[in-house]
C-alpha cells in the first residue's frame, strides 16, 4: 500500500472535495477496538501463544521500510509488497519467531523487556470481501528492558480482519493481514524483535 501520495501537494484545480469513508456501525466499531486492545493485551503480558491463536491461518504481517523522499517522489516513500521489508512474515513464520524468542537462549529476551502498547484512532469499514474490515488504527509502544534501555516506536497499522463468527451472533475476528508503518525511516533501536 502506498502512503503519502498526496501529502504535501496542492490538490488540482477541480477536484472534488474529500469524501469520508463509509464506516461500519457503532456495534461493529466497537468490537472491533475491543478486538485490537485485547490483542495489545496479550502482547503486552507476553503471552504469545494465545496472541498467536487471533491470528487467521492465510495471515500476511508486514512492516515495509520507510525512506526519505522528496515530495515529488513520495509514492515511494515505503517499500513495496515484493520489495524488501523489516518484516514479512506469514502464519508459519510468525510460530517460528514466536518459538525463538521463547527460547531461554535468545538473550534480547532474557531477561525480558516490559512493554506498553497504545492503540488508538481506530478507523474501520467494511472490506472487500464478505465478512472482512479493513481497519487503521494507530499505536505507540514503549520497550523498557535491564536498567536503562528504552524504545519508543510509533506509527500507524493498515489491517484486513475476517469475522468467522456466526451471522447476527457474536463476532470471531481473526488478523488476516497487519501492514505496520513506522514514523522512523532509520530504527534507533538495537532490535525490533517485537511484535506491533
Amino acid at each position: 500500500m502506498q502512503i503519502s501520495t498526496q501529502a504535501y501537494r496542492p490538490r488540482p484545480a477541480g477536484a472534488p472535495a474529500v469524501s469520508r469513508p463509509a464506516y461500519v456501525e457503532p456495534a461493529t466499531q466497537y468490537a472491533i477496538e475491543q478486538f485490537l486492545f485485547f490483542e495489545a493485551q496479550l502482547l503486552d503480558e507476553a503471552r504469545y501463544n494465545d496472541w498467536y491463536d487471533l491470528l487467521h491461518e492465510d495471515i500476511r504481517y508486514r512492516m515495509p521500510l520507510r525512506r526519505n523522499r522528496l515530495h515529488r517522489d513520495l509514492p515511494l516513500e515505503s517499500t513495496g509488497g515484493r520489495e524488501l521489508a523489516h518484516y514479512d512474515d506469514t502464519h508459519e513464520s510468525l510460530a517460528i519467531r514466536i518459538r525463538r524468542i521463547q527460547q531461554p537462549t535468545a538473550w534480547s529476551d532474557n531477561p525480558p523487556p516490559r512493554t506498553t502498547r497504545l492503540i488508538t484512532g481506530v478507523q474501520a469499514r467494511k472490506g472487500e470481501r464478505p465478512g472482512t474490515y479493513e481497519v487503521r488504527s494507530v499505536f505507540q509502544l514503549y520497550r523498557n528492558r535491564l536498567q536503562d534501555d528504552a524504545d519508543t516506536f510509533a506509527g500507524h497499522r493498515d489491517d484486513l480482519l475476517a469475522d468467522g463468527g456466526v451471522p447476527g451472533g457474536e463476532p470471531d475476528f481473526r488478523l488476516l493481514a497487519r501492514t505496520i508503518h513506522l514514523a522512523q525511516s532509520v530504527v534507533l533501536a538495537k532490535n525490533i524483535g517485537l511484535f506491533f
